[in-house]
């Protein structure tokens, strides 16, 4: 009978490195796994974590292992190349960071101790992805590690961390069951299906042949698979002498109109989720399964009915709770920022660990082939290639699901990158890093009128907010928690209106790290969030997404942590799914409103008081106070925001350059084009090495050439800062035209 044996506890580690036969002389920590060596210097800013090899080492004791058995060695993660020792064998290597993998280890064993060292190492490579990314690259045996015992006669273990059962369910209640096999040619089988309710539902018996067996078997009266609303599963169990293996599966189907969005079992069905990262505040990569039930279940109560898991191969678990939940799932891999002819192989070999370990489950419905590809050399032919080859591999091994690509808003439309996949979509951040937040709405109504046969939608949106920023007059850039809430109110109501959006998934649901940023107020977290790297905190927006998508009833009084206000008049904000609020200001009715999700109050302050909201039986409170001074610290002293460029009541000279002139006009003067040269090449300097290396498409550069350059100065945000922008009109104010 197979035996599943978690080795997780009493590892040693050290950054030391040294041969197998010296590892006794190291000084090595006792460790248990989960595990990564970049949990405090990957998210503390600096872009200076440890990148470099590390050992793993532990002693597996002496195992009892029958003639007739084997014995495997499962990591479920390892970041992101490894070289696995046992009994100074070399056992095998594995490259890629975020899939699972399996060495037998059977004719390596002793029959005393068994000393297994696994040298890890994330170190830059050019062989292996993700190399260049905002986010960190933890090194470690950061997920589960198994021992898995099995009779000789087994379910393959081999193929790319396969479970050797591949099930494809039809509605009409036809089960496409394919199994594989070592060691067991004309070996009986028996395949079983099981509703949720473990009742035997039907069943078939099979020989192997050629390590091979595919079935057909048929279910009566199906229940359908139906997202968040029913995720109804039912269980294959397959039998094998003494190996059984089993997997839950789920009836449904799926369509994309680029007209009409997305259809889940010929029903409309609004994607409307998040992105998530696996990692969180003190352990980095290294989660539990507590960890990651949590955040799915913080995801469930903001009603989200789909998450992109980016930029790579998450944890089983997940997985499994996506199907348990009812989440649909964009799910992909780390081929991302910069196409590297030495990593071709290493894309192909992550997407078929991706597909063939995730074959089963319901919940995914798209393969994500790459990320923002285009940002440091465009698409070459060579890229194009390996996706057209990706794409074709997807397709090989599932043909039951669509493929995908999530393009930077930098791409142009009209590359014959955008065509290629099933359906796309962009990441579009107009009213964060570039524009104001109503060219998203412009540039998809562009894309839509220009490509009606294409599906479109949004894999990327979002904007910084740290919650101790507070404003009455949120703007972009300010990582206020207040400019991120009216965003994606924006946003929302964007998407209400434009149905054929086939999905949206805001970047991101929790704040993530990314070492190489300093910024809004935090080193080395990218503050998307919706709910801070730690969990503790739902910043407002979160609750503007459960208004939208929760059916839970609930209220929300919006800025608490806005108490200290200087304004006389000022806004109390509420989110709720319900029809009409009621505001009490200290104890006292002041005004009910009927609306639908956003609720605004204006309400006059000149002292403390305390703020409630009722609606249906429920409240929520707060206390708010007028000051004569702004707090200071609500105030970000590195925003984004540039504003008084020069000084307006300043005559400009007509007769010479100025910010108001055209971007092509000043770079076509030899002097005047050197200023903003070197202009722009100060502040590339403030900004990460991704965004150091982005080529800019030609479309997208003649757009911006034809812009003024304080407009384009306006989209650059805080990579200018304001005292380099008046120099540089000083300057150009005596430079004749």
């Amino acid at each position: 009978m197979r035996q599943i044996i978690n080795i997780n506890n009493d590892w040693y580690f050290t950054k030391e490195i040294a041969f197998p036969q010296k590892i006794n002389n190291l000084t090595m920590e006792n460790i248990n796994l989960p595990h990564t060596w970049n949990n405090i210097d990957g998210t503390d800013g600096g872009n200076d974590y440890y990148r470099g090899k590390c050992i793993y080492y532990k002693n597996l004791n002496h195992i009892d292992l029958r003639d007739d058995e084997e014995i495997y060695l499962e990591f479920n993660g390892v970041n992101m190349f490894i070289r696995v020792f046992l009994n100074n064998h070399l056992v095998g290597e594995h490259s890629g960071g975020y899939s699972r993998f399996r060495f037998n280890i059977t004719k390596y064993l002793n029959n005393k101790d068994n000393i297994l060292v696994c040298y890890v190492d994330n170190s830059a490579s050019r062989e292996i992805y993700p190399q260049k990314a905002d986010f960190t690259f933890y090194g470690g045996i950061y997920r589960d590690v198994n021992l898995i015992k099995v009779n000789k006669s087994h379910f393959q273990l081999d193929y790319f961390g396969g479970e050797g059962l591949k099930i494809t369910p039809h509605v009409d209640g036809e089960v496409e069951i394919e199994v594989f096999t070592s060691n067991s040619n004309n070996h009986k089988l028996l395949l079983e299906i099981y509703d949720n309710n473990e009742e035997l539902v039907a069943k078939a018996n099979a020989v192997i042949e050629d390590e091979h067996s595919k079935q057909t078997l048929f279910v009566k009266n199906v229940h359908l698979w139906n997202g968040v609303k029913d995720p109804y599963l039912y269980k294959v169990v397959a039998k094998l002498d003494l190996d059984i293996v089993s997997a839950s599966f789920g009836f449904r189907s799926f369509r994309i109109d680029p007209q009409k969005g997305f259809y889940l079992n010929d029903k409309p069905y609004d994607l409307i989720g998040v992105s998530r990262h696996q990692d969180r505040a003190l352990v980095g990569s290294a989660l539990t399964k507590e960890m990651h039930k949590e955040d799915m279940d913080i995801i469930k109560e903001m009603g989200a009915t789909t998450i992109r898991l980016a930029h790579y191969q998450h944890d089983q678990y997940v997985y499994d709770l996506a199907d348990q939940y009812g989440f649909i799932i964009w799910a992909e891999i780390p081929y991302i920022t910069e196409h590297m002819d030495e990593a071709i192989e290493n894309t192909k070999s992550q997407l078929q660990e991706l597909i063939i370990q995730n074959y089963n489950h319901p919940s995914i419905i798209v393969w994500g082939l790459s990320n923002e590809i285009t940002v440091v050399n465009g698409c070459s032919p060579s890229c194009y290639k390996n996706h057209e080859e990706l794409n074709a591999l997807a397709h090989s091994l599932d043909k039951t699901r669509l493929t995908t690509i999530a393009n930077l808003f930098m791409l142009e439309t009209s590359s014959p990158l955008v065509k290629l996949p099933d359906v796309r979509s962009y990441n579009l951040y107009f009213g964060w890093y570039v524009g104001e937040k109503e060219e998203n709405d412009k540039w998809l109504d562009e894309f839509h009128r220009n490509y009606p046969e294409l599906a479109i939608g949004l894999s990327e949106f979002g904007a910084d907010a740290n919650p101790q920023y507070q404003s009455e007059k949120p703007v972009k850039g300010d990582y206020s928690e207040s400019y991120q809430a009216i965003y994606h109110e924006h946003m929302l109501k964007m998407r209400k209106d434009r149905p054929w959006i086939w999905a949206m998934h805001v970047w991101n649901m929790f704040d993530f790290a990314a070492d190489g940023r300093d910024e809004g107020g935090k080193k080395g977290i990218n503050q998307k969030g919706l709910v801070t790297f730690d969990r503790k905190i739902k910043k407002d927006a979160f609750y503007l997404y459960k208004a939208y998508l929760s059916n839970e009833p609930f209220i929300h009084l919006a800025g608490k942590r806005y108490v200290d206000r200087v304004d006389e008049i000022t806004n109390i904000k509420v989110y709720t799914n319900e029809k009409e609020v009621s505001l009490y200001v200290d104890d006292v009715l002041v005004e009910t409103q009927k609306s639908e999700y956003v609720f605004n109050f204006k309400i006059k302050i000149n002292s403390e008081h305390k703020i409630k909201v009722i609606s249906n039986g429920l409240e929520d409170e707060m206390v708010i106070r007028k000051v004569d001074k702004e707090n200071q610290s609500y105030i970000c002293s590195s925003k984004m925001e540039v504003t008084n460029w020069f000084d307006e009541a300043e005559e400009l000279n007509s007769d010479c350059f100025s910010i108001k002139d055209k971007v092509k006009d000043i770079k076509a003067h030899p002097v005047a084009g050197a200023l903003y040269k070197k202009m722009m090449e100060e502040a590339m300097k403030s900004i990460g090495d991704v965004a150091k290396s982005f080529v800019m498409p030609k479309e997208m550069q003649e757009k911006m050439d034809n812009m003024s350059l304080e407009d384009n100065l306006k989209m650059a945000g805080h990579m200018v800062k304001p005292s380099m922008i008046k120099q540089l009109n000083d300057a150009l104010q005596k430079i004749e035209k």
